[in-house]
Order: C-alpha cells, then sequence, then structure tokens
C-alpha cells in the first residue's frame, strides 16, 4: 500500500460521497445553474480540507479507544499520531484561508464550522445522542455552499441541512450497531447503546423517512421540477434495502449496503438536482 493509499483509507475518503453531493447540489440551486468554476473550485477545496481536517481530529480523538477496537484497531498503523495532528492544523488552515477567497461571511463563519465538525468526535463520551452531532457535522454542507455563491442565508439549504442531518443520524446508527459492545465496554455512548439494537433501528427508520421530507420539502423550497422529483423516486426503496439488510446483524452485509446504498442516495441527489437546473 503506498503512502497515499494509507493516507486516504486513513480519512475514509471514499466516504467523501455523502456530504459533497449535497454541497454541490445546494451550490447549483443557489446559483440556478453553474457559479462558474472558481466558486466550485472553492468550494470543492473548502469540503477536501474541511473533511481531512475532521477525519484526522477524530483519528486523533479516539486514538487509543481505536486501538482497542478490533474493527478500527488498525487505524493507528496507517498514519504516525504526530502527522495526523499536523495534518488537521494544516488543513483547518487551509479551509480558513479558502473561505477567505470566497466572501466575508463565510470567513467570519469557518470557525463555526471546524467548531462544529471537531465537536462531534467528543461526543459520544457524554451523550447518547452522538450520531445527531454527526448528522449536524455533515449538514454543514449544503448551507455552507449555499453561502459560498450567494453570500445570504436562506431557507432551502436550511431545510436541505435537516434533511441531511436526520439521513446522516440515521445510517450511523445502523453502522454503530457493529460497534455495540466495544462501545459499552469503553463506557462510549450512542443511541445503539441507549436503545439497544431493536430500538435504535426503528430510530434510523424514523429518522429516514424525516430524510425524504426534508428532500420533498427542499424540492418545494427550491422551486424544483419534474427531473428532481422523478429522480427522488429510487430513494425510498434505496433506504428499505439499507434497513432490511441492516436487520440481519450482519457486518460484512452491513458495510456494504451502508456504503453502496449511501453513496448511490448522495450521487443520485446531485444528479437529479443539477439535471433540474441545467437542462431547460
Amino acid at each position: 500500500m503506498t503512502a497515499l493509499s494509507r493516507f486516504l483509507t486513513f480519512i475514509r475518503f471514499s466516504h467523501t460521497v455523502f456530504a459533497l453531493p449535497f454541497a454541490l447540489g445546494s451550490m447549483v440551486v443557489a446559483a440556478d445553474g453553474f457559479p462558474g468554476w472558481r466558486i466550485f473550485g472553492l468550494i470543492l477545496l473548502c469540503m477536501v480540507f474541511a473533511r481531512t481536517a475532521a477525519m484526522t481530529f477524530n483519528r486523533v480523538s479516539d486514538w487509543e479507544i481505536d486501538k482497542r477496537n478490533p474493527r478500527t484497531a488498525g487505524r493507528h498503523q496507517l498514519l504516525g499520531r504526530g502527522a495526523a495532528i499536523a495534518t488537521c492544523a494544516i488543513n483547518s488552515l487551509l479551509f480558513i484561508a479558502t473561505t477567505a477567497f470566497i466572501n466575508r461571511l463565510c470567513l467570519l463563519l469557518a470557525p463555526v464550522a471546524l467548531a462544529i465538525i471537531f465537536f462531534y468526535s467528543l461526543t459520544k463520551r457524554f451523550t447518547h445522542a452522538a450520531q445527531f452531532f454527526l448528522g449536524l457535522a455533515l449538514s454543514v454542507s449544503p448551507v455552507g455552499a449555499w453561502l459560498a455563491v450567494t453570500g445570504s442565508f436562506a431557507w432551502p439549504p436550511i431545510i436541505l441541512a435537516a434533511g441531511v442531518l436526520c439521513w446522516v443520524a440515521g445510517f450511523d446508527i445502523i453502522y454503530a450497531t457493529q460497534d455495540v459492545e466495544t462501545d459499552r465496554r469503553e463506557g462510549l455512548r450512542s443511541m445503539v447503546v441507549r436503545l439497544g439494537v431493536p430500538g435504535a433501528l426503528k430510530l434510523a427508520g424514523l429518522l429516514h423517512l424525516l430524510m425524504l421530507a426534508g428532500l420533498i420539502a427542499f424540492g418545494l423550497s427550491a422551486h424544483l421540477g419534474k427531473i428532481y422529483w422523478w429522480g427522488l423516486l429510487p430513494v425510498p426503496f434505496l433506504l428499505v434495502y439499507e434497513h432490511r439488510i441492516a436487520r440481519t446483524l450482519d457486518v460484512a452485509l452491513i458495510n456494504k449496503a451502508f456504503f453502496e446504498t449511501n453513496a448511490t442516495i448522495g450521487l443520485l441527489f446531485i444528479v437529479v438536482t443539477a439535471a433540474d437546473r441545467l437542462v431547460r
């Protein structure tokens, strides 16, 4: 494994497909089309820098805990702790610096965004609502992209952010079923620890219903058209598939369904949202 591949595995680069599509969808709606290469490039850079900073912060804060979890025990072998801390600091500074090239509001809110996405990594030590804080961290992306284009707040990205929060909290509850015994042993908190696996999976189902409501409300508030509405039709079926797999409690199947289903939902969202705005 090359140094680059080890680093990308360390920060779970493949999971970028979860937050990025919603940021780009928000960007396209805010611009009523393509905003131009400059803003597009700056938003991409902000996403890369912020996510890299967040993931390295998470790895550093959970360093010793991950060593004792069989699922994550090899993470610390991919990158040294000192290198992870330096990467987090550098990417945090690069994120803030990049927002300075967008607009004043984005620059002022950049430290707030970093505080939100860093805070998630600490929450499982004191609250069972940790999955909701992860959802909050990823929900920052559509709001930030909208602000990058328009320089002002509006209801559509806030509604979309609420949908993303519910979606992420739901699928992370499913993902956390793999670690319930480790979390209990370590004294960590999550909705799975609090409710047990059956109760947590019911909550995840409710959250995904709310996510669907959020996507519908976003479409209405943003005045999206037929392409968007037809494009949303597969989403409920994808979520049902994910929940059916989750009930098997098969770790290998859950991992496969977790990535493939949620990546498909994210990519489907950006494709139909962009098509609705760009195809006239």
